[in-house]
């Protein structure tokens, strides 16, 4: 997907699509191996989780052109492209990871929850606060970066590192409900 984003915003589009797809398919047979009555519930917020990021992407590459005409509305859509808000998003949540990997193990003591017991309040803490120092050290080094503030690339990193968390807990919670060790075979 990094690859993607470097030839084009389309490329990058049909990279993202086929990675969403994927995780919808491992998500729709994790949700089918839970016996609910919410599974209806279940499906359409994997469906909602899977499509929304892809049309919020669209839309960023889009909304411009509603005010332009012709040709001209595809130039600017091809030329504002720019893949350093994915990257950040990629690498937030890589480092959030990480981090809160290196720090729990290292100093982790407390539980954060019996969803996922593996997981210490102190590498949650660690994880967030490591990848919004590095992602804002970045955002401030990198010249192609700084036309974004800095505060902006530090909400990236701390919506990634609270949303990362959380998207692990609940799939760590679907798994428990599942009663399965991973989540796919198709993406691991």
């Amino acid at each position: 997907m990094l690859i993607g984003l470097f030839v084009n915003v389309w490329t990058f589009l049909a990279l993202f699509f086929i990675i969403m797809i994927g995780c919808l398919v491992e998500y729709v047979r994790l949700v089918f191996k839970i016996k609910s009555n919410g599974l209806l519930l279940l499906l359409l917020a994997g469906a909602v989780y899977t499509i929304f990021p892809i049309l919020t992407i669209i839309d960023m590459g889009t909304s411009g052109s509603l005010f332009a005409r012709g040709a001209a509305a595809d130039r600017w859509v091809t030329e504002t492209w720019s893949p350093l808000i994915p990257i950040a998003i990629i690498f937030s949540i890589w480092i959030n990871d990480t981090m809160a990997y290196i720090v729990g193990s290292l100093i982790g003591k407390t539980p954060f929850s019996k969803i996922s017991p593996k997981k210490t309040w102190e590498g949650t803490g660690g994880g967030a606060i490591l990848c919004v120092i590095v992602i804002a050290l970045l955002g401030a080094l990198i010249p192609a970066a700084q036309v974004i503030p800095v505060k902006h690339w530090v909400a990236i990193a701390t919506l990634c590192a609270v949303f990362g968390t959380l998207g692990d807990l609940l799939e760590s919670k679907l798994k428990r409900l599942a009663n399965v060790k991973d989540s796919g075979s198709f993406m691991p």
